[in-house]
């Protein structure tokens, strides 16, 4: 079972949450992965590129010239694509690139991009602290505390951002910084570390998980004495060999 740090509120290391082997220790499938990502970079794509044919370009009603007898290659319209200025012969127009596949392969991309970040110890569990207003200081203070380097996602699983408008304003002046609701597999492929709240960990799963809280460390037993009027046994060479 995987296992990860877990920080609390005052960014102190509190223990370890064990994450759950079906979600956080399956063996990524990188075929399926692929997909996924394609699906994501296709989905957002603008798609807006547009190019004009022969008959949407300006001009070009006339005919150049007439058909025979000028010793030239006969032509309808100087717009044609092989005259400068002409239209464009199966140029792009706007589309949609997106693609959708089914929730078992999203699924199983998205485990798959987890349990590799949880292999590589490369995900934290917090509880998110409160900002009475945005300050981008005690933002990257908190990513130090929780070991945070490179490019964090941030998952709070928070259903209204607005409630929690303060801490997105705080992080998200950081450059290699992304706070999301949820997960994505493109996302937590691209993050380095990905730090996960209580909320957003139970919306992963769908239930409750162990938190191993650090305990104290137990006081040494004291060193046994022996009474004083107790003396250790003492045998001579000669009561010795009495004894064998």
């Amino acid at each position: 079972m995987s296992v990860a740090t877990y920080v609390d509120g005052e960014g102190a290391q509190a223990g370890t949450v064990s994450l759950p082997d079906e979600i956080f220790d399956v063996e990524p499938n990188v075929p399926v992965m692929h997909a996924v990502v394609k699906a994501h970079l296709a989905a957002i794509r603008a798609g807006t590129h547009s190019t004009k044919t022969r008959a949407e370009v300006r001009g070009g009603g006339r005919k150049p010239w007439r058909q025979k007898g000028t010793g030239r290659a006969r032509h309808g319209s100087i717009r044609e694509p092989q005259w400068v200025g002409g239209g464009v012969a199966h140029g792009p127009k706007p589309r949609d690139y997106a693609f959708s596949l089914t929730k078992k392969t999203r699924a199983l991309a998205l485990k798959g991009a987890l349990s590799d970040r949880a292999r590589e110890g490369s995900i934290v569990v917090v509880d998110l602290p409160a900002f009475e207003a945005p300050k981008t200081k005690r933002a990257v203070e908190l990513l130090e505390m929780w070991g945070a380097s490179g490019k964090v996602l941030i998952v709070t699983g928070h259903r209204d951002p607005a409630e929690h408008i303060d801490t997105w304003k705080s992080f998200r002046n950081l450059p290699n910084v992304l706070m999301v609701q949820g997960p994505t597999t493109y996302r937590v492929l691209a993050a380095d570390v990905v730090v996960l709240t209580r909320e957003a960990l139970q919306q992963i799963t769908k239930s409750d998980v162990e938190f191993e809280t650090a305990a104290a460390a137990p006081e040494a037993a004291p060193e046994a004495t022996a009474p004083e009027d107790e003396s250790p046994e003492v045998f001579s060479e000669a009561e010795a060999g009495e004894a064998e």
